[in-house]
């Protein structure tokens, strides 16, 4: 590891562990998680699932499309091992999903579809609290090395703290109720998503990014974004080039 990488390192962390600010929002700090995993460990992506209010899970984050997608498709199908990982609390892994698909006959095949070929979940959890896992997904074999397990598990435990901490924004909010709205906001982003995708006809990812990158540099929640943008009162033109006011539409 050179100096370069360890100072990027380090802004990581303090990245993560700067989450007592008022405009605090879960979905944007786990984008944020799920990004740095690709920028500084060797994987060619990863996910977040989260615990909902009904003991359930959900897909919270992810760095790309595919991503998305094969979370997505594990949380519907109940199958995969970031699920084994929530359910244990313990990493659940494996280097070849050719060789794993009697174990998740149906994530496996989604998985590969999807050009992963090898997954390693490490779980979201503090002592007995566990909220979730992070998934890290390879597109070669041979599995995630041992030092990206490691540095991924650190980032989750300290993004497992961030969240934790935020359990008392009020006396009558619980942790519960803070994920679950953060999960209901992630329905409407990939509203939003969509909206943009179909009106600049560009990917999904595309999208995302543009969304995302609008709402930082003008100082907005993401979830408020995207309501706007689904509920058709933002400036589409204006959030995929980086212009204007979300709140005033303009017409071509």
């Amino acid at each position: 590891m050179n100096d370069q990488h360890e100072q990027r390192l380090a802004r990581v962390f303090v990245e993560l562990a700067d989450t007592l600010v008022d405009d605090f929002d879960v979905l944007e700090f786990l984008s944020m998680l799920v990004e740095r995993c690709v920028e500084l460990l060797d994987v060619a992506a990863a996910g977040v699932v989260l615990t909902d209010n009904k003991g359930g899970l959900r897909m919270a984050a992810a760095s790309s499309e595919q991503a998305r997608l094969v979370e997505l498709f594990a949380v519907q199908v109940d199958d995969g091992p970031c699920l084994d990982c929530v359910r244990t609390g313990q990493p659940v892994y494996s280097i070849d999903l050719v060789a794993d698909e009697l174990r998740w006959p149906r994530f496996a095949p989604a998985a590969r579809a999807a050009g992963f070929v090898a997954t390693h979940a490490v779980p979201m959890r503090l002592r007995r609290t566990v909220i979730g896992a992070l998934n890290l997904f390879k597109a070669e074999p041979n599995g995630v090395d041992d030092a990206s397990v490691r540095l991924g598990q650190a980032l989750a435990d300290v993004a497992t703290i961030g969240v934790l901490q935020h359990r008392a924004i009020d006396d009558n909010t619980t942790l519960v109720e803070q994920l679950q709205t953060a999960l209901n906001s992630r329905v409407v982003i990939e509203q939003a998503k969509g909206v943009l995708s179909a009106h600049a006809e560009v990917d999904m990812d595309h999208a995302f990014a543009a969304l995302r990158g609008y709402a930082r540099s003008h100082n907005l929640r993401l979830s408020e974004l995207a309501f706007a943008v689904a509920n058709g009162t933002a400036d589409l033109r204006a959030i995929m080039t980086g212009g204007g006011h979300p709140a005033r539409r303009t017409e071509p």
